[in-house]
Order: C-alpha cells, then sequence, then structure tokens
C-alpha cells in the first residue's frame, strides 16, 4: 500500500483542517448578527452588504474605523479564557463610529495566530458576533491565519474594522459645539481596552499572578482585568434620536461625542472641541472605579498620574447643549448608562494653568482634569 502523501503546509506549522474546523464552530453565532441585507452567507472570499437603503439618505456618508484590542489579549491566553476579548473588539471599533453621530453597518474581524485551536478561535468571534448583535452590526466576514514562528502557538491577536452611515448635515463634531454646552460623563465599566501594558507591568512586579484570588473583587485578578468593554453605541444613537433634530438644517441638542480610550479623559474630549474652545474637566464629580483605585495603590501612584492612560470611570463623553442635561442623564440611566455632568465648554479666554490641546493629530480645544477625586462610589 503505498504511503499517504505529506501535507508541507502541515508539515510547516499551518494545519488547514483546524481553520475549517473552527469556521463550522463560529458559523451560528455569525449568522446571528445577519439581517436581510446581508448577502452569502458565511464563508465566502468577500463579504455582500445590501446597501440599497442608504438611497432613502439625502446625503449618505460612510464612516469607518479599525482598532485591536491591545495588550489585553496576553491576560485572556495567561488564563484561558476567550469569549469577552470579541466584545472588547467591537467596543473599541464600533462605538468609534457612533462618535460622528454614525449608525453601524457591518464589521469584519482579523485573527492572527500561532496555532489554531478550533474552539479558542470560534469563542472569540462568538463574542465578536454577540457584540455586534447587541449594536446593531451585522459581521459580514473575518480572517483566522496561523503564523507559526512568529507568534507562540498559543498566542493570538486581533482586530477589526467597522462601517457605518451618517447623513452629511448630521454628523455630530467640533463645529456644532456652543458656548455654554454641558459636558457629560458616562460611566465606563472598568479598564475597558487600553492601559493593559501598565496593568500588567504593575502586576507583574507586586508579583501577582492572574488565576490568584483578588479579595477587593470576589474573583481572580486574571478574571477582574478582563472585564469587558461597555458598548455604548445603540444608547447613544437613542439618545441622539431623542434629542434631536438629528438631521436637516436643526443642530440638535447632542453636539459632539468623545470616546475615551487611550490618552485619557482630557486628551479625547479635546479632540471633539473647537479651536479657541476650553473646558475643565471636574474630578470630584465622580469616583473612579475601585480597579483602577487598587492598581494604583498597589503601583503606590496616585489616579492622577494615570490620567494620561486609563479611563478612570469614564467611557464616554457627551457635549450636549445646557438646556437638555436633565434630559439626557434621564435617558442614559434609562439605558442603564449611569451619566452626570462633569464641566462646561467655555469661549475665549480660559483660566491660568495648564491645559491639553488637542490629540491624534487634531488641533482642538483645550482640556484639563481639576479639582480632587470623589471619594465614594458614584
Amino acid at each position: 500500500m503505498a504511503a499517504s502523501p505529506t501535507n508541507p503546509y502541515s508539515e510547516a506549522g499551518v494545519d488547514t483542517a483546524a481553520g475549517d474546523l473552527a469556521v463550522e464552530l463560529m458559523k451560528s453565532s455569525v449568522r446571528a448578527t445577519h439581517g436581510p441585507e446581508v448577502l452569502g452567507g458565511v464563508g465566502g472570499f468577500a463579504g455582500l452588504f445590501d446597501a440599497s437603503a442608504l438611497r432613502d439618505f439625502r446625503r449618505p456618508l460612510l464612516a469607518t474605523s479599525t482598532d485591536g484590542v491591545g495588550t489585553k489579549v496576553a491576560i485572556a491566553q495567561a488564563i484561558d479564557k476567550h469569549d469577552t476579548i470579541g466584545q472588547d473588539l467591537v467596543g473599541m471599533v464600533v462605538d468609534d463610529i457612533v462618535v460622528v453621530g454614525a449608525k453601524p453597518l457591518f464589521m469584519t474581524d482579523y485573527i492572527a495566530c500561532g496555532k489554531v485551536f478550533p474552539q479558542r478561535i470560534a469563542d472569540i468571534v462568538r463574542g465578536i458576533a454577540e457584540a455586534c448583535a447587541a449594536t446593531g452590526t451585522a459581521l459580514v466576514g473575518g480572517e483566522t491565519a496561523e503564523h507559526p514562528g512568529l507568534l507562540g502557538p498559543r498566542d493570538y491577536d486581533v482586530a477589526g474594522a467597522a462601517t457605518g452611515v451618517v447623513e452629511a448635515d448630521a454628523i455630530l463634531g467640533a463645529d456644532r459645539v456652543q458656548d455654554g454646552d454641558v459636558v457629560l460623563g458616562v460611566a465606563s465599566s472598568g479598564l475597558h481596552s487600553n492601559g493593559y501594558s501598565l496593568v500588567r507591568h504593575i502586576v507583574t512586579n507586586a508579583g501577582i499572578g492572574y488565576g490568584d484570588n483578588a479579595a477587593d473583587f470576589g474573583m481572580t485578578w486574571g478574571e477582574t482585568l478582563l472585564e469587558p468593554t461597555r458598548l455604548y453605541t445603540l444608547p447613544l444613537l437613542r439618545l441622539i434620536e431623542k434629542l434631536g433634530p438629528s438631521t436637516g438644517s436643526g443642530t440638535g441638542a447632542v453636539h459632539a461625542l468623545s470616546h475615551v480610550t487611550g490618552g485619557g479623559i482630557a486628551a479625547n474630549l479635546a479632540r471633539v472641541l473647537p479651536q479657541g474652545s476650553w473646558a475643565e474637566v471636574d474630578r470630584s464629580t465622580w469616583s473612579p472605579s475601585p480597579v483602577f483605585r487598587v492598581l494604583s495603590d498597589i503601583a503606590g501612584s496616585t489616579l492622577e498620574s494615570a490620567e494620561g492612560t486609563w479611563n478612570l470611570g469614564i467611557g464616554f463623553l457627551a457635549v450636549i447643549s445646557a438646556e437638555a442635561k436633565d434630559a439626557a442623564i434621564a435617558a442614559l440611566a434609562a439605558e442603564g448608562m449611569p451619566a452626570w455632568q462633569v464641566g462646561t465648554v467655555g469661549f475665549g479666554a480660559r483660566p491660568d494653568g495648564e491645559f491639553e490641546q488637542g490629540a491624534k493629530g487634531v488641533d482642538g480645544g483645550a482640556v484639563r482634569l481639576v479639582g480632587a477625586y470623589a471619594d465614594g462610589a458614584k
């Protein structure tokens, strides 16, 4: 009997059969995000999305965003828990689209790994799909690639890209912001997906293992640090609609939104304020989540020293007309999103002192944090 032919690709470390099995395991969760706009099912070379509905727009603009989860994946790998990283990815990508007032349409994902473990890949994609469904986004395609020799067998990284749509005259941003506008902070669920290089540095230097019990949180350190990113897309879109008009000649009550990711509160707020404006964010209006305090205490540092790295309890900022403040807070509370006033936008001469002036290449407004953080939970 002749010997079975060898598979050179398999000998090089790539298991195509495992990749096929991973696709089979994830199919049902991906299909659950598909409405009638998605054509062709799962597994095609390209995802197809029927854009006929865009003909009802006066001037539809497509909004797009791409991102990853960063070194938070190292913690997922350390405790072999992979079902929440997908939500982190969707939060980082899709929640950037809503900043301009856009409704997400579809998303694709990319997973690079040293070796395909089908159930693990399926867990990651299931998390992506569930979060896509929670944000009204169709997951229309993706790719899983084995990179043996470049990544360790149990290493992986994730990335994604999403596309949304907004009416041209309904775009939110700095040009809508007015003197006297109120800045609302919307609570985060914790660290979200930024600053994990600092987190891992603190934990490692303290000799803490991710499987160790975190007495302050009633679970292990790994489970605590994997708390998934809060998803803001649909509550914020409903807020825009409620406080409209969100299209046409009216400016609406929601003028600008900011997703608090890398760079922290001041830098991200400055990006969506116009040149010549300024805002002071009052720390005393909230108490950062316990995870921030515990990590800072372990490091022997202050919360203020991490303001350019962590969100410190605010995942989104909304710049709205002062008259709409109470209605906005109530509407977000009804969505399970605690929100409160953290500051006011001013134009012209600003107080003495150092402000952050724009960020990420945007020469926007000026922002600084003032006061001391509240002691009690917000």
